[in-house]
């Protein structure tokens, strides 16, 4: 593979950022404002209006002195223009950004307040502080810059305009923001800041009429098609039927939090159960909404496309499908043009007052929303499993997505497990100007051209591109799978291959100190690896091999003729070499045996050892001398900090700073060791996944970069010992069984393109880039999720669809070279009521989560908070001033973002962002790493978690899963008031589920499900549910199992009483609930309220 794009990524003295970075093409002055969305590796921040701080805590100023009135729905959809068509008529001047002032280099957008907020007077807990994060930059304050994030867009520049053709200025970290690839017209002010230090990556400028296509690597997709059926998310059960809670007593400030700061608030359940309104202690009732006539009984859906297209809106089907050929894009004007929402208010436009109706939560999962988009295409767009946008409407230009104040990006699910068709062509037809493959929104002119959907260059259609293998048919090019599909995989040619398709390699670097050996882990592995050895993906070449370290370097000889294998031992850590190149990675099926010998001997073999020291980094510079030559996966295995050789490490925890409500120190990497070492391997196919498996600090901020950088993951199992926390046994033995056998590409690129006049500018996930826009994946996993955002460079006027496109080049563990292509298409809008109409609350989520990651790593976590928190500010602030006409008093929102200020307390109550509840380092950068890294489906249980009640279950409504009847309870509020001690409520938290057993539980429950005869009898430790032969026992059964079948790691239960100490984990959960140091959501909404009103 060329090194040509790694090396000078890995040049010594040149910091190495640790999260994403700004495109280094077009430094020059910004012609415009801006309101985007900056993520950067440095995370350089233009200067901003501060917000107003945060109140320290809810008191008497936010809250009312009486119960709030109803005040009846009026309709406040505005109207738009008449639906003539989406381009902008010639008499009518085009929306393009205002025009600064003064130099645009360095004057800031005004805020949309004109002054900043002033705090209120308030007492504990604080709220999510406002304080300096506003997203427009204020002219007059350039002094400090404020976390606030500029949504879609680059920063202003640091320095004197750059042409584009700048030549290389550094090395370029992790997180790169390329320009969108081979645009028509120059890279609109995308620029660098002076915090960060300069990226040394050039853009592709825009290909002239008749040029020849720059050059480039041609993304390539790829995928398996298992028999397993693709894992998502729950069905929706029957509608959440609630009644109205009690109103508020008059008096409703909530006490201050108890001098010794026991107990755990308004979120006990022995201090507020379910059930009548309990008179107590003002603060109690914060959870309680005021007195409301019946509300939101009734969920809402998916937000309604125009009546005219309910027969669009039909779900997604991912098989080939031989449908009439419908229009492409270059049709679509007419049908587009009569498809604006602005002839009706649709349900995802309906006015909601979010501090009167607070049945909000649909009573199944939250689906996605559906672009508007004609029949014929929106029935064969790519699935939102796949490929999501936060807002399914395109603005028109970036100063319509200024001014609505919401993110824009692509959340990607690439090699996700699919049945998917798989074409065998020698012609991969794609655009001869910008290499998109074709796709099914591209245009055919006549049965010999076609018009690219992304640059618009008409191509000529292949001869053998005439011929359908589907349908045996010539000459009729509309038909093939590859215009009929929108994921499609092909065998690749040799062009696409750069040396022949590497071997499946697997090598496992295994800790075995005493510390380790005390955890138990290397049995439950050795054992796992023997149960699975045949089912590891591959071919007749597959490799293995072994290394083990301590405070040496262990090898082990597996070559084929040997009687037994040898061990061989590398004292010398410091210049680490390996004793017998040729007999250390050895062919499995050759050498299975000595293989299967090793494994039954390990855990035996360092039983009792005494060595405490750990020379990590010695042993990962060992495998990847092992694994350079061909490339391959690297699976390690710790259990404690690096205290010996290379990368050693020094504890950076301070224990009494875990329940810190001030900045949290130490998320960054201690040394960039780790990170250098990703990038090497990087260069030579080799990506690291990291096993971390231990009850102490092991610095994962800086181990975590190994992984992060190499496209590898992370497994974090805290507290592990095979005796004292069996759950987690549990956990450890099936995560690795789906990890050896789950499917695999190797040496794999992924590059996702997009229509002109839209820009990527920012990546998020596992992997390293290659170059402005090509993703480095030396390995590719399913269960890999990837994020991006964009900024609207030119004006889309005369577009009604855009498109995106991801391209995923890899090698299968059987050798074959695939591209996997994904082609997401949607319309193009041109009012911010549509705008509003198409946001996707749980795409915003989960991107906003992406970028606080790397805000708190590369500022503060108080910045990311602060910024979480006027994202809801900002774009409910917009709505209210450009969406509605008649004002309301309350904390008004669209349908569609009815969950969002929901969302943003949950991630700032979540493990990786929460202040003032104790939360260990390691834990908290292990959450980071899995919003990073998860999709978003899987992430989203981990923001906010689902809550049942399971004593109650019945078969209604139940589903049929392979023969299996499947209860189908209905999704409650996360909080303590529906919790009752008379129930058993399930809560499934991603990667924990908590079955919380009430005082007064149903005897049945107990006798039929847990098989004990009463409460006192419940077990402690219980983590597994007993098969009972009754019909309660098998529909409990059922569902858990089905919950756990929704994704592809191993969620444990644990079974929680009121004593249990894991109850105040469960608790921590019910981010509706007031705590001592956090607000309850009905206080943040009044927070929300009282800054958008100023």
């Amino acid at each position: 593979m060329s090194m040509a794009g790694i090396n000078p990524q890995n040049g010594t003295g040149q910091p190495y950022a640790n999260g994403p970075s700004q495109n280094p093409v077009g430094v020059q002055e910004l012609p415009a404002i801006n309101y985007g969305l900056t993520h950067q590796a440095n995370y350089n921040y233009s200067p901003m209006q501060a917000k107003a701080t945060a109140p320290p805590g809810p008191a008497p100023g936010i809250y009312p002195s009486a119960p709030y009135q109803h005040v009846p729905q009026v309709s406040s959809y505005q109207a738009g223009p008449p639906p003539a068509s989406y381009p902008v008529s010639p008499g009518q001047p085009h929306l393009t950004r205002p025009p600064l002032g003064g130099p645009a280099s360095h004057t800031p957008p005004q805020s949309a307040s004109p002054g900043p907020r002033p705090p209120p007077a308030m007492s504990t807990p604080p709220p999510p502080a406002v304080s300096s994060s506003g997203y427009y930059p204020n002219p007059q304050h350039h002094q400090q810059p404020a976390p606030g994030w500029q949504y879609n867009s680059a920063p202003p520049p640091a320095g004197p305009p750059t042409a584009t053709n700048a030549p290389p200025r550094g090395p370029a970290p992790n997180h790169v923001s390329p320009p969108a690839p081979y645009s028509s017209a120059p890279s609109a002010s995308l620029s660098l800041s002076a915090v960060r230090p300069p990226t040394g990556l050039q853009g592709y400028g825009p290909p002239g009429p008749g040029s020849a296509p720059p050059p480039m690597n041609p993304p390539a997709v790829q995928q398996y098609h298992p028999s397993r059926a693709p894992y998502g998310t729950p069905p929706a059960g029957p509608p959440t039927s609630m009644k109205p809670a009690a109103p508020p007593m008059a008096n409703a400030t909530p006490p201050p939090p108890k001098a010794d700061g026991s107990g755990i608030g308004a979120n006990h359940v022995d201090a507020k159960p379910a059930g009548p309104p309990q008179h107590g202690p003002p603060g109690r009732h914060l959870g309680h909404y005021p007195s409301l006539p019946p509300g939101y009984q009734h969920a809402a859906g998916p937000p309604n496309t125009h009546p005219a297209l309910e027969s669009a809106t039909q779900p997604y089907v991912q098989a080939p499908r031989q449908a009439p050929p419908g229009p492409g894009p270059a049709q679509l004007s007419p049908s587009l043009a009569a498809m604006s929402l602005q002839s009706g208010t649709p349900e995802s436009l309906r006015v909601v007052n979010l501090l009167q109706e607070r049945n909000l939560l649909p009573p199944g999962p939250v689906p996605a929303p559906t672009p508007c988009l004609p029949q014929d295409l929106q029935k064969i767009n790519c699935s939102p499993e796949v490929f999501r946008c936060t807002l399914t409407s395109i603005p028109q230009t970036q100063s319509l997505l200024n001014k609505a104040k919401m993110p824009l990006g692509l959340l990607l699910h690439p090699f996700k497990d699919l049945s998917l068709p798989v074409v065998t062509s020698s012609a991969i037809v794609r655009c001869r100007s910008c290499r998109t493959y074709i796709n099914p929104f591209v245009s055919f002119l006549d049965q010999r051209r076609w018009k690219c959907n992304m640059c618009y260059r008409v191509n000529d259609v292949p001869e053998e591109f005439m011929y359908n293998p589907v349908s045996r048919s010539y000459g009729e090019p509309q038909r093939r799978p590859e215009v009929q599909n929108a994921t499609i995989e092909f065998i690749a040619p040799a062009e696409y291959m750069l040396r022949p398709p590497q071997p499946a390699v697997y090598l496992f670097v295994l800790d075995v100190s005493h510390n380790a050996v005390e955890t138990g882990y290397l049995k439950v592995f050795c054992q796992s690896v023997l149960d699975n050895i045949n089912a590891l993906p591959g071919d007749s070449r597959t490799k293995i091999g072994f290394i083990t370290f301590d405070s040496t370097i262990h090898f082990y000889n597996l070559q084929e003729g040997l009687s037994q294998p040898q061990m061989l031992i590398v004292s010398d850590i410091e210049d680490i070499f390996l004793p017998t190149p040729d007999s250390l990675l050895v062919n499995l099926n050759e050498s299975k045996e000595l293989v299967q010998d090793l494994l039954k001997s390990l855990p035996a073999m360092f039983e009792k050892t005494m060595e405490t020291q750990s020379a990590l980094g010695s042993a990962l510079q060992a495998a990847f001398k092992l694994l350079s030559p061909t490339g391959g996966r690297l699976s390690v295995f710790q259990t404690q900090l690096p205290n010996l050789g290379a990368g050693l490490l020094q504890s950076r925890e301070d224990p009494n700073q875990r329940a810190s409500a001030k900045d949290i120190q130490h998320l960054s990497p201690a040394t960039d060791f780790y990170k250098k070492l990703a990038l090497d391997c990087s260069g030579q196919q080799v990506a690291v996944d990291l096993f971390l498996l231990s009850s102490q600090y092991c610095d994962l901020a800086s181990l975590g970069c190994v992984a992060r950088y190499s496209a590898g993951s992370i497994y974090y199992f805290p507290s592990y010992h095979h005796q004292h926390n069996p759950a987690q046994v549990e956990r450890f033995q099936k995560d690795l069984k789906r990890y050896l056998t789950r499917k695999i590409g190797f040496e794999a690129v992924m590059r996702i393109r997009c229509t002109k006049g839209l820009s990527i500018h920012t990546f998020h996930g596992n992997f390293f880039v290659r170059s402005t826009d090509l993703l480095s994946l030396p390995n590719v996993n399913p269960d890999a999720g990837f994020a991006v955002q964009m900024s609207i460079e030119d004006n889309l006027d005369d577009m009604q669809v855009v498109s995106f496109q991801a391209a995923l080049l890899y090698t299968s563990s059987k050798g074959e070279r695939r591209i996997r292509v994904h082609t997401l298409c949607l319309p193009v809008v041109q009012s911010l009521s549509d705008i509003f109409a198409g946001a996707d609350v749980q795409a915003m989520a989960g991107l906003l989560a992406c970028m606080a990651v790397d805000r708190s790593v590369t500022a503060s976590l108080s910045d990311a908070r602060d910024a979480m928190t006027n994202a809801a500010i900002d774009s409910l602030s917009s709505y209210r001033q450009s969406v509605l006409t008649i004002q309301q008093p309350g904390l008004l929102a669209p349908a569609c973002l009815r969950l969002f200020p929901l969302y943003i307390l949950a991630l700032l109550k979540q493990k990786a962002f929460r202040t003032g509840t104790s939360t260990r380092l390691d834990d908290r950068v292990a959450a980071m790493c899995h919003l990073k890294h998860q999709p978003l489906a899987y992430a989203m249980l981990m923001i906010h978690p689902a809550l049942y009640r399971l004593d109650d279950l019945t078969d209604e409504g139940a589903l049929n899963v392979n023969e299996r009847t499947v209860p189908q309870p209905r999704v409650l509020q996360l909080s303590v008031e529906k919790l009752s001690r008379e129930g058993a409520f399930l809560m499934d938290a991603g990667t924990v589920m908590y079955l919380w057993i009430g005082r007064n539980c149903n005897p049945n429950f107990l006798t039929q499900v847990l098989g004990v005869p009463n409460y006192a009898a419940v077990p402690d430790n219980l983590y597994l549910l007993p098969e009972l032969d009754t019909a309660e026992s098998q529909r409990t059964g059922a569902f858990v199992a089905w919950l756990r079948e929704q994704r592809p790691f191993f969620p444990s239960l644990h079974v929680v009483r009121d004593e249990s100490q894991l109850k105040v984990a469960l608790m921590q959960n019910l981010i509706e609930d007031r705590t001592e140091s956090a607000l309850s959501y009905y206080e943040f909404l009044l927070h929300l309220q009282q800054q958008i009103s100023k």
